[in-house]
């Protein structure tokens, strides 16, 4: 007999692999349908989302659950005041965010975030920001209060200090003893477009629904990737080399 024909390949199982494989495979699955059903279920919100903004008022949206990330379109004016949050940076430079309350035509007043501008040279200086006068449109979404990282009360220095007011952070209880009806969500301005706005460059959300079929794509892969592995591991040389391991 040839050694070609003592060195055929067959089928030969290794239990310790099908048992790995066999449990290890329909979590990879799990993992990629679960994904799935989060995009299918993330799109339905953004749609949902996008319905509320062309049917309901910013009066009705506020009576429902405030969702961060949900859009909203306004139509009002800005407040003379506004909070400078401090710390802020972008490309490396310091900065503020800009937090001023807006009064819708209807409905309860609300915090805007306008968005990012540079901090002067020194400290005992603020940076200008005028908003703009009359009644204008704008356009942004639902975002949390920029509590701080631990409980803690603003010093009376922060509560008395002039406008604009800089602060390390803006709970909302510290905001309503400014203007006490405002709701318990402040709105970030879609981009810098919008009227009052400084750099309102943010970073897009970075859990849509394309994420989560990015996700999908990869365990599923995995999934593939170990059936391949399986298959190629399980298809052995027998002959000569085999009756030796035997031996």
């Amino acid at each position: 007999m040839s050694e070609r024909s003592e060195h055929k390949r067959q089928w030969q199982i290794d239990w310790r692999l099908m048992v790995f494989s066999g449990v290890l495979l329909p979590l990879l699955m799990g993992l990629g349908f679960w994904q799935l059903d989060r995009a299918g279920q993330k799109q339905e919100l953004l749609d949902q989302w996008q319905l509320d903004v062309l049917q309901l008022s910013w009066p009705e949206l506020v009576e429902r659950e405030l969702e961060p990330g949900r859009p909203v379109t306004l139509e009002g004016r800005y407040d003379r005041n506004s909070w400078l949050l401090d710390n802020r940076t972008r490309d490396g430079v310091s900065g503020y965010e800009v937090l001023t309350v807006f009064h819708p035509i209807e409905g309860p007043s609300v915090v805007i975030n306008r968005g990012w501008v540079k901090a002067p040279r020194t400290r005992d200086q603020l940076p200008m920001v005028e908003a703009p006068e009359g009644i204008v449109a704008i356009r942004g979404r639902l975002k949390g209060y920029p509590n701080p990282p631990v409980l803690m009360e603003a010093s009376e220095q922060e509560r008395e200090q002039s406008w604009p007011r800089r602060v390390q952070a803006l709970p909302g209880e510290t905001a309503r003893r400014v203007q006490p009806d405002l709701p318990e969500a402040i709105v970030r301005l879609a981009n810098p477009s919008e009227p009052g706005a400084f750099r309102a460059d943010w970073q897009p959300d970075r859990m849509g629904p394309q994420t989560h079929y990015g996700y999908a794509t990869q365990w599923f892969a995995l999934a593939l990737a170990l059936v391949v592995l399986t298959v190629v591991a399980s298809y052995r040389k027998t002959g000569a080399n085999n009756d030796n391991d035997n031996g």
